[in-house]
Formats: C-alpha cells, sequence, structure tokens
C-alpha cells in the first residue's frame, strides 16, 4: 500500500533538526532569498550594458527571460514538491538559484545574463512555490497568516537585494562579482538550514512523477476571473518596470547615477508592496483589489511627471504609490482567485492566474524598451502609463459587473 501523503506526529519529529517556529524562520528566509535573486542584477544592468554595449531592447529581454524561467517552473515542475515532498523540490530550487548567481558571476558576454535569468527565474519558481506550501503546512489553520509570511518574505527579499547589489557596487572595487559571491555564499547557508529543516510531506510510494501541467478556467468562472487576471497583470507590470528600467531612468532622465540610490528606489517599491500586504491583511480582497486599480493611474503619472521634469521628489512619491498599488492588486487579486476557483480545480485556475501575472510582468517591459529605442524615453514611460491605465479600468469594469 502507498504510504499516506503527510507524515505523521513520530515521522515529523524525526524529519529535522529544525521544527515549530525555527522551520517557519528557515522555510520564510528560503522564499526571501530566492526572491533576492530576482532583483539582485537591478542596480548592474546599467554597468552591464556599459560593458557589453548592448541596446535598451536587448536589456528589456535580458530582464524577460527571467519570466521563461518562471514559466517553465509553473508548467513542468509545479506539482513536484507535492509529488515528492518540499525539501526534494526546494534543495534544486536553491541550486539553480546559486547557479543563475555564477552564470552572472562568471559573465563574458549577452549570452551568460540571458542563461542567468532563466535559470534565476527557474530556481525561485520551484523553491519558492514548494516553500509556500511548506510554510502552510508547518503553521496549520491559519492560512492568512502564512500566506502574509510567504508574501512578505517574498517582497523583503526583493527589496533589500538591490539596495545591498547597489551599495556593494558603489563602494567595493568587484561591483560586479561581490554581489553574486554574497549572494551564493548565503543560498549556500539556507540551503544547509533547509536540508535540516522538517517536512510535512512523504512521496506515496505507489505515486508516478507527472510533470503534465494543469492550467484551465472554468466556464462558470471566466467572467468573474477577468478582473483579478487583469489587476494581476498590472500589480506585476509595475513592479517588471521598476526592477528592469529604474537604474537605467535614474541616470538619463534624473541624471543620477549612483547604484546604490538605483537599488534603494527598488527597495523602497519591495518595501511598500510588502508593506501594504501586512498592512491590510484584514481588508476584504475585493475591496483591497479595487484600491490598487484605482491607485495604478496616478502612481503611473508620477512617474511619467518626475521622468519629464527630471523630479526626484515626484519619482519617489511614485514609486511608494506604484508599491502600494501592485501590493493590493497582487494580495487582493490573488484572493479573489482563491475564493472564486472551485476547491478541486483551484491549483488549475490559480496556474493561470500566474501565467497572466508572469506575462505582466515581463510583455510591457520588452515594449517599453522597443519604444524607448524608435521614440524616447519619455514616450515609452507615457506609453507605459496608458496602458496600465487601460487595464485598470477594464478590470474596475469588469469588477463592478461581475461581483
Amino acid at each position: 500500500m502507498a504510504r499516506t501523503e503527510h507524515m505523521s506526529a513520530s515521522e515529523l519529529s524525526k524529519a529535522g533538526a529544525f521544527t515549530g517556529t525555527a522551520a517557519v524562520a528557515i522555510v520564510a528566509a528560503m522564499i526571501g532569498v530566492t526572491f533576492a535573486g530576482s532583483t539582485l542584477v537591478t542596480p548592474l544592468y546599467i554597468i552591464y550594458e556599459q560593458a557589453f554595449g548592448f541596446s535598451k531592447i536587448t536589456l528589456t529581454l535580458i530582464y524577460a527571460a527571467y519570466v521563461i524561467g518562471n514559466l517553465a517552473a509553473l508548467l513542468l515542475f509545479g506539482r513536484l514538491s507535492d509529488q515528492m515532498g518540499r525539501r526534494f523540490a526546494a534543495l534544486p530550487g536553491l541550486i539553480i538559484c546559486a547557479a543563475g548567481a555564477a552564470s552572472f558571476l562568471f559573465a563574458q558576454g549577452v549570452v551568460e545574463l540571458y542563461v542567468g535569468r532563466i535559470l534565476t527565474g527557474l530556481g525561485v519558481g520551484i523553491a519558492a512555490a514548494s516553500g509556500t506550501a511548506w510554510l502552510a503546512e508547518l503553521i496549520g489553520r491559519d492560512k492568512a497568516r502564512a500566506t502574509t509570511i510567504a508574501t512578505g518574505a517574498n517582497f523583503l527579499g526583493i527589496a533589500l537585494s538591490p539596495l545591498v547589489a547597489g551599495l556593494l557596487a558603489d563602494f567595493t572595487p568587484w561591483p560586479l562579482s561581490l554581489p553574486f559571491l554574497v549572494y551564493i555564499v548565503l543560498v549556500v547557508v539556507i540551503a544547509l538550514l533547509t536540508w535540516r529543516t522538517q517536512e510535512t510531506v512523504v512521496r506515496p510510494v505507489a505515486a508516478r512523477l507527472s510533470l503534465l501541467p494543469r492550467i484551465a478556467v472554468p466556464g462558470a468562472i471566466r467572467a468573474r476571473f477577468i478582473a483579478p487576471a487583469l489587476a494581476g497583470f498590472g500589480a506585476m507590470a509595475l513592479i517588471g518596470f521598476y526592477a528592469a528600467l529604474a537604474p537605467s531612468l535614474l541616470a538619463e532622465n534624473l541624471h543620477l547615477k549612483s547604484h546604490a540610490l538605483a537599488g534603494a528606489l527598488v527597495c523602497e517599491l519591495g518595501l511598500m508592496v510588502a508593506g501594504a500586504i501586512v498592512l491590510t491583511r484584514n481588508v476584504a480582497s475585493r475591496t483591497a483589489m479595487l484600491w490598487a486599480l484605482g491607485l495604478m493611474i496616478p502612481s503611473v503619472a508620477a512617474v511619467g511627471t518626475a521622468q519629464a521634469f527630471a523630479s526626484i521628489a515626484a519619482m519617489l512619491a511614485g514609486t511608494a504609490l506604484c508599491g502600494a498599488a501592485a501590493g493590493l492588486g497582487y494580495r487582493g487579486s490573488l484572493q479573489v482567485v482563491n475564493e472564486i476557483a472551485p476547491a478541486e480545480r483551484r491549483a488549475e485556475v490559480l496556474a493561470a492566474y500566474f501565467i497572466c501575472c508572469f506575462t505582466g510582468n515581463a510583455m510591457p517591459v520588452i515594449g517599453v524598451g522597443v519604444i524607448t529605442v524608435f521614440a524616447g524615453a519619455l514616450t515609452a514611460t507615457a506609453s507605459f502609463a496608458v496602458l496600465i491605465t487601460l487595464f485598470a479600468i477594464a478590470a474596475f469594469a469588469f469588477a463592478l459587473r461581475y461581483r
């Protein structure tokens, strides 16, 4: 007979040296460290751009390559930790994240940058997905607490990583080496701790590993799915815009070339996202989503104003608004999808939602890069602002129409 999917109390006590609160802290740290890899390179893009002589289009394509890894993780390995165990999935995910950082560390050209971004996206997708499920099982019935810890750790990693990388780039003689060396050491430490952390799932002996993706939105909820899908697209587009283009915007339009400042700007965005998620955890999901859609319009207007008038004050205000909008939009729309999805098909619906988020994180940024080359940065930002405004209005309309 196959063993049960979840481990008994006696098995859990032998599963690892770290249990209880320590296990929750380690898994949360693992999520934060994996996501830190996604923005570690953000303040360094402009250095690579100068060193390897590539265009804004290439820069945005390098950034968007991350999503290829995310999609591969979602489509091919989305159920891996359910079938093989949380540690079994998390440890290879961490190794892949370290390999992505190593690709940047030894980069001699654009190819290594693409490889690094794809590996980072794949590693983050595998490790973070297993870690999120792991947290929920370690914490137990309080799913809201598990979600808050997971998303808070996620965006805390996204926030602190570019700040540290920017400081190392400005104040050490190894701007393209030391950030990745520090990150690899941190990943190794987290991997060792994860290896000794309590497992919550054991693979049934009779189970067969399946990599077939399951993605669908049932007809009964498709109309109600559109609003959160558009909100998730817009929220991740705001994050992608900053993660890919903030350093170039500061250097070329605001004439501020500090890598630490570029990292601090993305740090502000990440902290605002995390803060919005944590502080509004008791706000109804639909209310949070509608507030996010309303904030998206003034936030992109503020960013455009900052670029047009070279105003750092407007940029900081726009960043704060973008962070609040992205945090409310991501948390609210994800929770709405969880609420409307049939229990027996929730994983399929969530997979469709995350594909919308990944697309939002990559495609608008590529468009901004193309427009920048042919029409200028200000036109590109204005086009991005119009796109976000249209998505926000459309999502608002669908949310009101299909309550």
